[in-house]
């Protein structure tokens, strides 16, 4: 099935489907770590992402090895091992990650200062609108 035709219900679904998995922040994060530091321990995992907490690391990581993104490996020892790593079709998703990591770091400033003058241009248009009230109250 090609995606290329939005204006089908079918491509529509799918497309949400995959965004709903793949476009959460803790999945990004998840991918492009593993395809930065390839199969790595849980705890390794997140120590490497800032403010995930363990329950929600495990429900990513089960919601991805279940779409077949993410494969997970039980070494038999004491304590046991387990191990992530991202399966061909996960590794398949590192460039567009990838692309967004770097894009993210490249223009997160610019961003910054957009939201800053947008917050500013709030401010004052919700003092100007303030001050109008009050200027109409004092005619009543």
């Amino acid at each position: 099935m090609s995606l290329t035709d939005t204006s089908k219900s079918a491509n529509c679904n799918a497309m949400s489907d995959v965004l709903n998995r793949i476009g959460d922040k803790w999945s990004v994060m998840v991918v492009g770590i593993l395809s930065r530091s390839g199969t790595i321990r849980f705890n390794e995992l997140k120590r490497s992402i800032n403010g995930v907490s363990q329950r929600m690391l495990t429900l990513t990581l089960r919601n991805l090895e279940r779409d077949g993104l993410v494969t997970r490996t039980i070494y038999p020892e004491v304590p046991p091992r387990v191990e992530y790593g991202l399966t061909e079709l996960g590794k398949t998703l590192t460039g567009p990650i990838n692309a967004l990591w770097d894009w993210s770091a490249q223009h997160h400033g610019a961003i910054i200062d957009a939201r800053a003058v947008y917050d500013i241009r709030q401010t004052a248009i919700a003092d100007e609108d303030a001050s109008r009230k009050v200027a109409y109250a004092a005619r009543d």
